[in-house]
């Protein structure tokens, strides 16, 4: 087989194969997203959680807080199954600490954790104490620990940010099957929800 008949053949093989991964990010793009997962509340089983929100906090967007006991170093859940793709830190961390809870503010969501649940969905955990307990890449069961509950980030007090998003865009967080309520940030909400996040 002379050079040139080589190089049309591997020309050939090049564009086929292009061709096939082309088509499989097409139809993986339009394919709609699966059903809802069952998520639960990314706290510990029997704990009451206040969810709330606030004008111009952003809508869909979750802030929960412990109805008792310490918040600082609460441990944070994984809502459902799934694999970790970002574990790590988004913005600046600042200096809020429980010794030193008044310190400066950071940006963005300071310690975080994104998981995919799969079918388009996933969900984001932010403003966590230290470091996340998981790696990007690790596959998570529900229940299991992300890591704790802080104040890192811009955030003016320990709690946990949580959204729940559908093919990349936030959607209204459900628990247990039971709509959160939070739908928008036009006026200050919140609503006690118990968590069912048990083994």
């Amino acid at each position: 087989m002379t050079a040139t008949r080589v190089r049309t053949v591997v020309s050939v093989v090049v564009v086929l194969i292009l061709a096939g991964v082309a088509v499989w990010f097409v139809e993986r793009a339009l394919r709609p997203p699966g059903p809802r997962p069952a998520f639960q509340l990314p706290v510990a089983c029997g704990e009451t959680w206040r969810l709330s929100t606030y004008p111009g906090h952003g809508d869909y967007d979750v802030d929960l807080y412990p109805t008792s006991g310490e918040t600082w170093g609460r441990p944070v859940l994984a809502a459902y199954a799934g694999t970790v793709v970002r574990a790590g830190v988004n913005g600046r961390l600042g200096e809020r600490t429980p010794d030193n809870p008044k310190g400066p503010i950071g940006r963005g969501g300071g310690y975080w954790v994104r998981i995919d649940h799969g079918g388009k969905w996933s969900t984001l955990y932010l403003h966590l104490l230290e470091p996340p307990t998981v790696t990007e890449g690790q596959r998570v069961e529900m229940g299991d620990q992300l890591g704790k509950l802080g104040s890192t980030g811009e955030s003016s007090a320990p709690h946990l940010h949580f959204e729940q998003l559908r093919d990349g865009e936030k959607v209204e967080s459900f628990f247990a099957g039971e709509r959160s309520g939070i739908t928008h940030d036009n006026e200050e909400y919140a609503v006690n929800h118990t968590s069912a996040n048990c083994p």
